[in-house]
């Protein structure tokens, strides 16, 4: 048994493009931005961005498409897959992105007004559709976990 399989959990680089397919079927295409951070041999401290290319198609497309804006923050569930086209110039293209299966709104900003956000839940094929509404303006928001950005040294720790 093979697995291809993707989990991100970054933010939107640009508000989703919702289109329809000849078929009426929609599709939202997106980037999510991603990074990481290391330290390099020196012991200085190092980051690094990373973009991939999200689509999504049914009604996940719309909910997307509805909620999420440049900069939101999105939890994707998908799989891997490449297309490849003959450009305008003769020469072939390739593109690797995300198929989407499921995601997740990330949290809101903090004092935020706007529906983008939210924490809902979408699992692609589900006909309940309402695991992906953003949560409710009456439910109180909840605090995020702030962590410290100072590195662990391991030898703070007690084992």
């Amino acid at each position: 048994m093979y697995i291809n399989k993707v989990i991100l959990y970054g933010n939107l680089t640009r508000d989703p493009e919702l289109k329809a397919l000849p078929s009426g079927n929609k599709v939202v295409n997106f980037s999510i931005a991603t990074n990481r951070t290391w330290k390099d041999a020196a012991g200085k401290k190092q980051e690094a961005a990373e973009y991939h290319n999200v689509v999504f198609y049914g009604k996940p497309a719309e909910v997307i498409a509805q909620y999420m804006r440049k900069g939101s923050t999105l939890m994707v569930e998908g799989r891997l897959t490449t297309r490849s086209w003959d450009g305008a110039d003769g020469q072939k293209r390739y593109r690797t992105e995300i198929v989407g299966e499921t995601f997740q709104f990330g949290p809101r900003p903090a004092g935020g007004t706007s529906t983008s956000g939210g924490t809902g839940v979408y699992h692609a094929g589900s006909s309940d559709a309402g695991h992906a509404q953003p949560k409710d303006d009456n439910m109180p928001d909840v605090d995020t976990i702030e962590y410290p950005s100072d590195d662990i040294n391991p030898e703070d720790i007690p084992f």
